[in-house]
């Protein structure tokens, strides 16, 4: 998070730097402010004439002592420019695409060796310039999250950076017909597909832009191409892959129920893909993101990946649940009967660069994900650039995303199922006895309209004049609610209180059983508190849930209150934003229906004096930490994630019988249009 101070300081100059600059590291809002410059309208030039400067004088390799690595990663990566290996700019970029994820990394190696932010500011500009526009965009996004120094910048939100990603052709072209016809428009934005397709009735979960955002940002802080030797480790990332992927999955199917539908199935190699996918989407440079048609059955992609690995692979996932152990490259054994068994099992389903045998296990995650993006071409016939699949920022439009998850989410509970389940004494709290829990507010949610910016979705000239251009779509929201907690305490203790809602009844109205249920269940808080001896009320806010983040303000927005805030006239909380990964809070409540929908709200508050950080935790909200952890720390709860129900629970006497968990029958109602 703290490498893109050094980019913000370039935006003020690079011939003639400025005394804030030469002498000390620039304050926030000067690096905030550089920032924001360095991602304006990215596709195009730059602009501004300090980073102008910097980007045509700036020699990356002439001093190499401005690096960690003495510049071994700078001169690799001038190496490649001057051979013209580089992917050229105006064309499509893919994480996904082997090749073009090195060329980034070769970038935010660059940024990450950086010793001060002056060095990585001037390479950020000077890259800027020559390389293409999405490895830029993807590499100065990670070096933000995680170099020391862009600590406290906000990154603006890429739906407004990259809009082509987030937005429909339809809209873009309208947006276009406006900048030359200079005629200011709001164009509005809608989900794609229609009433005959049934998953239209939950496109606004998927197509959400924020939690498009949520989604590529949690792989932005947990990259599967993380290696400890960048500076720390990444703690129990494979354990969060699973969680933030389960916990997507099921208000997924919160959502479904919701709307009529079954909960999502999983995904099967050997069956036909039921649902086809029509995106609606162009890229900025490579024509239109490939359609999928109905019914669609996996082929081989050629040169990449075929459907017979990936059931091998996952063949060798499940022997290794069944025999409780992970073999490892060096042929030891990893025993993954035990709590951490997750976070193991994590690591080789993605995989990361944490796996342990990458080439025995493979990368079912990621393959995936390539292999049912390329189904609308797998041979290369018809030269398609990647489809949805093939981009975090795009992936959740896709509703075969979740039926993919599920199937995932299916091998965890597997290995989740083969534990034996939780004893009355691991999971109560002697003590402490939870007496009451209940919701102040009604729960209600409705479709609200949310207006963003696109005008860094169409092109600029000095011949044409700027207009306003904005796209407005439907979102779901809910009303804020205070959730009111009764404790009585026999003395003073250091607690956690969790926080679940559990879809009561399936699509057939028939109610689920405690064991069925808790599977379902949608984490919705995580806070640390210190009880007193005696009675104990506790409320706590809805927005102050550790499992969402706030909407991050407009690029224009952060643009205004950067530059003021470098005048010395601003008192803008940026700390508030400085995260992205998280659940938008707006939809922390799943949709529910128009005569109140049925949830179990399931409490339990167990002993948190073995967390090290429990009393920073009680004074502080930490954002998003259940689903995102903490930048550069252990994660903050040494319980399992999803404990007490990530594991299986044949009599719900021994979870009810504990006075440390109870749980309440609550109504979601959906209002309809505000």
């Amino acid at each position: 998070m703290k490498l893109v101070l050094a980019v913000l300081c370039l935006a003020v100059g690079a011939s003639a730097w400025p005394q804030w600059l030469s002498d000390s590291p620039p304050d926030l809002a000067h690096r905030q402010q550089t920032v924001n410059r360095l991602l304006y309208r990215s596709t195009e030039p730059l602009r501004f004439d300090e980073l102008e400067a910097a980007a045509a004088n700036f020699h990356p390799d002439a001093d190499t002592s401005l690096y960690k690595d003495d510049g071994v990663a700078v001169k690799r990566l001038l190496k490649e420019l001057e051979d013209h290996r580089l992917l050229e700019k105006h064309h499509w970029f893919s994480l996904f695409n082997t090749r073009q994820r090195e060329e980034a990394l070769m970038l935010f190696d660059v940024l990450m060796n950086s010793k001060t932010w002056e060095t990585a500011v001037n390479n950020a500009a000077y890259f800027r310039e020559r390389v293409n526009e999405g490895e830029f965009v993807y590499a100065l996004y990670a070096a933000v999250i995680h170099s020391s120094l862009g600590e406290g910048i906000v990154l603006p939100p890429l739906y407004e950076v990259t809009p082509h990603l987030f937005t429909n052709s339809e809209v873009i072209q309208k947006a276009y017909t406006a900048k030359m016809t200079q005629t200011p428009g709001k164009f509005r934005m809608e989900f794609t597909g229609s009433k005959k397709n049934s998953e239209q009735r939950v496109a606004y979960f998927g197509e959400d832009i924020g939690m498009n955002v949520h989604h590529v940002t949690w792989h932005l802080d947990f990259p599967f191409w993380w290696n400890d030797a960048y500076g720390y480790h990444l703690d129990r990332k494979g354990e969060l892959f699973f969680w933030a992927h389960h916990q997507l999955t099921v208000r997924f199917d919160a959502e479904r129920l919701s709307n009529n539908l079954d909960v999502v199935d999983e995904l099967y190699w050997d069956r036909p893909i039921k649902e086809g996918f029509a995106p609606h989407t162009t890229y900025r440079y490579g024509g239109e993101f490939p359609t999928r048609p109905d019914n669609a059955r996996f082929e081989d992609v050629d040169g990449i990946v075929r459907v017979r690995d990936m059931i091998i692979h996952e063949s060798r996932i499940r022997d290794a649940i069944a025999q409780g152990y992970i073999t490892a490259a060096d042929g030891t054994k990893i025993d993954i009967r035990n709590s951490e068994g997750i976070d193991h099992l994590g690591d080789i389903i993605e995989s990361s660069l944490y796996s342990p045998n990458a080439q025995y296990y493979g990368a079912l995650h990621n393959s995936a994900h390539v292999i049912l993006g390329r189904q609308a071409d797998p041979h290369g016939k018809f030269n398609l650039p990647p489809s949805v699949m093939e981009h975090f920022e795009t992936a959740t439009r896709d509703p075969a995303f979740f039926r993919l998850h599920k199937y995932m989410d299916n091998i965890f509970k597997e290995h989740k199922d083969s534990l034996p389940p939780y004893t009355a004494g691991e999971i109560g709290f002697p003590g402490v006895h939870l007496t009451s829990v209940g919701v102040e507010g009604k729960l209600e949610t409705y479709f609200e309209d949310f207006e963003f910016d696109l005008k860094m979705a169409v092109d600029s000239s000095e011949s044409v004049n700027e207009v306003d251009v904005s796209a407005t779509v439907s979102r779901l929201n809910h009303n804020d609610f205070t959730y009111k907690f009764e404790i009585k305490s026999d003395s003073e203790e250091h607690a956690v209180v969790r926080v679940f809602l559990c879809p009561r009844r399936d699509s057939n109205g028939i109610i689920f059983t405690f064991e069925e249920g808790r599977w379902h269940c949608i984490e919705m808080d995580k806070f640390w508190t210190k009880l007193s001896a005696g009675a104990n009320v506790i409320k706590r806010k809805s927005t102050d849930s550790s499992v969402t983040v706030p909407d991050v303000p407009s690029f224009s927005t952060l643009i205004a209150e950067a530059d003021k805030a470098v005048a010395g006239s601003s008192d803008f909380d940026f700390a508030r934003y400085t995260r992205s990964c998280g659940i938008p809070n707006r939809m922390l409540l799943p949709k529910g229906s128009a005569t109140g929908m049925e949830f179990a709200l399931v409490v339990s508050v167990t002993n948190g004096e073995s967390d090290e950080q429990h009393d920073a935790l009680e004074d502080a909200t930490t954002q998003s930490h259940t689903l995102c952890g903490i930048h550069g720390e252990k994660y903050p709860d040494h319980q399992p994630m999803g404990f007490p129900l990530d594991r299986r629970i044949p009599d719900e006497r021994v979870f009810l019988s504990s006075d440390n968990n109870a749980y309440t029958i609550v109504k979601i109602y959906f209002k309809g249009e505000h």
